[in-house]
């Protein structure tokens, strides 16, 4: 390799370091990723969460939509399919197998009507593939996703309502 090579590859490995530090600077706080982590792959979700109108905890004749579950596709940055998110237990399993799953450790409001920024700490992968060595998972950039203003009674209870969303995933390995 040739010294004008090897110059790019140095400038292109610091242009991308950069991108990722200032990245984590425009993140709230509790979702940053810690230090000694590099992105592995970043992904789009695009899909529903369904909600049901079910009983408030604790509060005897009052209702509210509850979270059930999380469904999208993961498409790569060109829109092609990488991979699909599931739950519960919050599922990110890619075309080749692999899947992670994780617990969540903070969230950060994001824009108006739409679902919460995200950190989650991934358990180690099961099975070989894409998802081997994901150690964190963001959700970043969400749209849509919150539970439905109304429509949740007594007279209602037990029905569902699907909302579209959209997030980045952005997936996390340790140096």
């Amino acid at each position: 390799m040739n010294v004008k090579t090897s110059a790019s590859l140095f400038v292109c490995t610091l242009a991308l370091a950069l991108q990722t530090v200032h990245a984590q600077s425009a993140v709230p706080q509790p979702i940053q990723v810690p230090d000694g982590h590099k992105v592995l792959l970043e992904t789009v979700g695009v899909g529903e969460i369904t909600y049901e109108c079910r009983d408030k905890p604790n509060a005897a004749g009052q209702t509210e939509w509850t979270f059930v579950g999380p469904k999208a596709v993961l498409n790569d940055r060109s829109g092609k399919a990488v991979g699909d998110y599931f739950g519960p237990p919050a599922t990110w399993q890619a075309k080749d197998g692999s899947k992670v799953t994780g617990t969540q450790l903070a969230v950060a409001p994001a824009g108006e009507g739409a679902i919460p920024y995200q950190l989650v700490k991934a358990n180690p992968a099961e099975g070989k593939g894409a998802m081997q060595g994901v150690s964190y998972i963001q959700r970043l950039a969400t749209r849509g996703g919150v539970a439905p203003a109304s429509g949740c009674s007594a007279q209602t209870k037990g029905s569902q309502q699907m909302v579209q969303y959209q997030a980045d995933y952005v997936f996390w390995t340790a140096n």
